[in-house]
């Protein structure tokens, strides 16, 4: 759902480049981000200053349209995270592959998601703070069709919103769901009690709208993978469980009611949890799950074995989704026999979850094709700009200037320090890129 925006995607296409952008040819400096696919580059050839960032288009295209295909077997709507990439180029494809909205995280990702005309967001988060309540409500009377949800657990949080629609002088109601928290985790009430107090006044609350019941289940980790399943499956019934009281008690609006969950390491559960609830309303199960676009080598490629194990109903024939992020470097040095130096660091990649693995090396001039990196080859720490790269086994036969191809994990961590990123074939031949607005 879009109206005219302020900006269009030609906007972007048609913006000249400054030669401040990382990874930029020195040769493409001012030149319009709708030429880049003209102008033959290849990553392999050496066409662009490492470290560069690139998505592998076939990857990108097939988790579209693989997400689009699941959400459908499983009767559930996507309304996925679009602080993973803030890229409004990405937002356009995922909302052409059936995507209900788009979630955000910031009140910043809301004016940037309207900048853009996306005009079903939920701020998956509370919704507090003048200037943030001033930005949202400003949208809100501006435009009588942007919908638009945000996140209440707390009655503070609730006058909050009262107060700002007041003085707003909002012609409807905003529009809000519950959210259920687990004890030691993030945001969302702790206990039943809290979570039907909190209905029951926002049922009375007149300038809000109760529309449904949130949660999020990526929060939760144990050391035992089974027992971490067993607590997200108790949050989702508790969700479900709420919601029944609530419909009995008659604290939802008009509409349908919301129930929402989904990170990218459960979305299976989510969708079969909550499909499963049964109230006497007509019902949206939505998933905001974000990382799916361009997944990862490393953290959500080891969950999605078990996602098709416990969920293969759902899953269908397909492999599933496929890694189409990578940050390309050069070796810059080999100071000793089993450790390399290549140049990326902190600046380029995600650490936070885990340090981004070795998956192509490539020597110009010799290969025709990157080669596998031996499993023996890890990243064992990074600077801002330099990966240590040890070898266990074998010495490291790599030379200054060969490239190394990584993988990462989280991308959300990976996209926010690239303002532009390129689109690759398969053989590494540059056919586009993206921008990116955080």
């Amino acid at each position: 759902m879009r109206t005219h925006p302020p900006l269009e995607l030609d906007d972007i296409y048609a913006e000249r480049l400054p030669p401040t952008v990382k990874g930029l040819p020195t040769v493409a400096e001012k030149c319009k981000l709708s030429d880049i696919p003209s102008l033959g580059w290849s990553l392999l050839d050496g066409d662009l200053p490492l470290p560069a960032a690139v998505l592998i288009k076939s990857a990108l295209q097939h988790n579209l349209d693989w997400m689009q295909q699941f959400t459908q077997r499983a009767g559930v709507s996507l309304c996925p995270h679009g602080k993973t990439t803030m890229s409004p180029q990405l937002f356009d494809q995922q909302l052409a592959t059936g995507s209900w909205g788009l979630s955000a995280a910031t009140a910043a990702h809301v004016r940037t998601y309207r900048q853009f005309g996306v005009q079903r967001i939920i701020l998956a988060n509370q919704l507090v703070g003048q200037c943030n309540l001033e930005l949202v409500f400003d949208e809100l009377s501006r435009d009588p069709d942007f919908d638009f949800y945000c996140l209440v657990d707390s009655l503070d949080g609730l006058r909050q919103l009262e107060a700002a629609a007041g003085q707003s002088r909002l012609s409807r109601p905003v529009q809000v769901l519950l959210e259920i928290g687990v004890e030691g985790g993030r945001t969302g009430v702790r206990t039943r009690q809290q979570a039907v107090a909190l209905g029951r006044a926002i049922r009375d609350c007149a300038p809000v709208s109760l529309r449904g019941i949130e949660g999020y289940e990526g929060i939760i980790a144990e050391p035992d993978p089974l027992a971490t399943e067993q607590r997200v499956i108790e949050l989702l019934e508790t969700m479900g469980s709420i919601a029944i009281t609530g419909c009995d008690e008659e604290w939802f609006g008009p509409g349908e009611l919301i129930l929402s969950a989904g990170g990218s390491s459960f979305f299976d559960l989510v969708s079969s949890v909550l499909g499963r609830v049964d109230v006497p309303k007509e019902t949206r199960v939505v998933l905001r799950s974000g990382c799916y676009v361009t997944h990862d080598s490393l953290h959500f490629a080891r969950q999605q074995p078990r996602m098709r194990e416990r969920s293969s109903a759902l899953w269908g024939p397909e492999p599933g989704l496929r890694n189409a992020l990578e940050v390309w470097s050069l070796v810059h040095s080999v100071p000793e026999s089993h450790r390399a130096l290549c140049s990326i660091g902190k600046r380029d990649v995600s650490f936070d979850m885990e340090l981004p693995r070795p998956l192509w090396w490539y020597r110009p001039g010799e290969h025709r094709a990157p080669l596998p990196v031996p499993g023996d080859i890890q990243v064992t720490a990074l600077n801002d700009q330099h990966a240590y790269l040890d070898s266990t086994n074998e010495p490291i036969n790599w030379r200054p200037g060969d490239l190394v191809g990584f993988g990462i994990a989280h991308p959300c961590t990976t996209f926010d320090k690239w303002s532009l990123l390129f689109q690759v074939d398969d053989e590494y031949r540059v056919t586009g890129a993206i921008r990116t607005f955080f």
